[in-house]
C-alpha cells in the first residue's frame, strides 16, 4: 500500500500551475495587494535588501501558503513580504527557497517562481551565495549571472515543453544593473545538485565548460521563470573561492559569515538596482 500524499505538488496528477494560482490568490488575500510587479528571491547574504527597497506593508509565513515549505537552510527567513517601492510598484520578496538537494522534487523548487508569475510579476530577481572560480573574485564580491549550466540532471519543464533559453538572464536588466554599479563583473553560473560542495575536479570541469560560479540553486528557478514569461536578473554573492581554487576546506559557516559581512553593501546595491527596473 502506497503512503498518502502529504504535499499537493507531490501528486503527479495535480497541475503545478493551478497550485501556483491558488498560492497567488492566498497571497493577495493575506497581503491586501491584488498583484505584484517585481519578485525577489533573496539567497544567502542578500536578505538585507528587503529592508532597503521600500516600505513593507505585509509579511506572511510562507509555510501558511499552499505549496510552500519551511526553509531547511539557515539564512532563509521563511517569509513572503509585500513591499511598496518608492516608484509605486509592488515587490514580492521571497525568503522561502526550496533547494533541489532537499529531495522534494523540482515542482517544489520552482513553486515560488510560478507563484510570483501567477501574482502578476513580470521581473524576477534571483540571488544566491556561491563559490567563485575566478581568483580575482574575493569573498563579498557581487557578480551578475550572464548564463547558466544546469548540472542537476533535472528540469522544471514537463512533457514536450520546449522553451528558448537565449538571453535567459536579461542583457537589458544586466545593463541597468551596471548603470547603477559599473564595476559589476559577470559570469556563467553552474548549478550542481548538492548538498555536498563540489570537488576540486568538478570545479575544474565546470571551468572547462565555461563556468565561473558554482552553487546549488537558481538555474531550475530561472528556467521556470522563463517558461512563465518573466524577465530575469540573476546575481551571485561570491562567498568563497571554489574548492581547489581556495586552498582551505569549505564550510557553510564560512558562507554565512561572508554573507553577513557583505549584506549591508550588497543589500544597498540591490535596492538601488530595483529602483531602476
Amino acid at each position: 500500500m502506497s503512503a498518502p500524499i502529504q504535499h499537493p505538488l507531490d501528486d503527479p496528477q495535480v497541475d503545478p500551475f493551478e497550485i501556483a494560482s491558488q498560492a497567488a490568490a492566498e497571497i493577495a488575500e493575506r497581503t491586501g495587494v491584488a498583484s505584484h510587479d517585481i519578485a525577489l528571491t533573496l539567497g544567502s547574504g542578500w536578505g538585507k535588501a528587503a529592508d532597503l527597497i521600500g516600505a513593507t506593508t505585509a509579511t506572511v509565513q510562507a509555510s501558511e501558503i499552499i505549496g510552500f515549505s519551511t526553509p531547511a537552510l539557515a539564512g532563509h527567513v521563511g517569509t513572503l513580504r509585500s513591499i511598496e517601492l518608492p516608484n509605486g510598484k509592488r515587490a514580492l520578496v521571497i525568503g522561502a527557497r526550496t533547494h533541489f538537494y532537499e529531495g522534494h522534487g523540482v515542482r517544489r523548487v520552482v513553486h515560488s517562481v510560478r507563484t510570483a508569475a501567477a501574482a502578476g510579476v513580470k521581473t524576477m530577481i534571483l540571488t544566491n551565495g556561491a563559490g567563485g572560480i575566478r581568483e580575482t573574485w574575493k569573498p563579498g564580491t557581487p557578480v551578475l549571472i550572464s548564463d547558466h549550466i544546469n548540472l542537476t540532471g533535472a528540469s522544471p519543464l514537463e512533457g514536450a515543453t520546449f522553451i528558448d533559453l537565449t538571453d535567459l538572464y536579461s542583457s537589458r536588466l544586466r545593463e541597468i544593473a551596471r548603470s547603477v554599479d559599473p564595476s559589476l563583473d559577470e559570469g556563467v553560473y553552474c548549478q550542481f545538485r548538492g548538498p555536498q560542495y563540489e570537488t576540486p575536479a568538478e570545479v575544474q570541469m565546470a571551468k572547462s565548460f565555461g563556468g565561473h560560479i558554482v552553487g546549488m540553486s537558481t538555474a531550475l528557478e530561472a528556467i521556470a521563470a522563463r517558461q512563465a514569461g518573466m524577465e530575469i536578473l540573476g546575481m551571485s554573492l561570491i562567498t568563497n573561492l571554489a574548492a581547489g581554487i581556495q586552498k582551505t576546506p569549505l564550510s557553510h559557516a564560512e558562507v554565512l559569515e561572508a554573507g553577513k559581512n557583505a549584506e549591508a553593501v550588497i543589500g544597498d546595491l540591490l535596492a538601488r538596482i530595483v529602483v531602476e527596473l
